[in-house]
């Protein structure tokens, strides 16, 4: 187990996957008006793309547009003192090829308040980081 200077386990590229792929709430952080952002979203995963679905005209879908964002999704058990955090970093895109919004539709993700037409952002994770905490 390599550990970083903390005493956590730092996860491979594959266990960061994995665990994203374990939990269907994240959060994304963006920029909004030139401030930091972070939203809640629902999520699944797409090979290693992350994808939210949100609505056309949602702060969320105006702000990630070409834009690089990052994303996090945790687990953590505060009885048995053990988690895991994973954080990725890629850019975002919209997607608005018809084919690929057909082929999302069909996966297992659910915005929390659909008010509108579905909107897929997906994100690159180019850079992938986590940390495990066991006792």
């Amino acid at each position: 187990m390599k550990a970083d200077s903390a005493g956590l386990e730092v996860l491979s590229r594959r266990e960061c996957i994995d665990l994203l792929a374990s939990t269907p709430i994240g959060r994304i952080v963006f920029t909004d008006r030139a401030l930091p952002a972070v939203q809640p979203v629902t999520f699944c995963l797409d090979g290693e793309d992350i994808v939210i679905r949100t609505t056309v005209k949602s702060r969320l879908a105006s702000a990630t547009r070409h834009a690089v964002v990052a994303f996090e999704a945790d687990d953590f058990d505060p009885w048995t003192h053990t988690g895991w955090s994973v954080t990725a970093v890629g850019h975002a895109r919209a997607v608005s090829d018809l084919a690929e919004i057909v082929r999302l539709s069909a996966l297992p993700l659910t915005a929390w308040a659909p008010q509108g037409p579905d909107h897929f952002i997906t994100v690159r994770a180019e850079q992938i980081s986590g940390r495990r905490i066991r006792r």
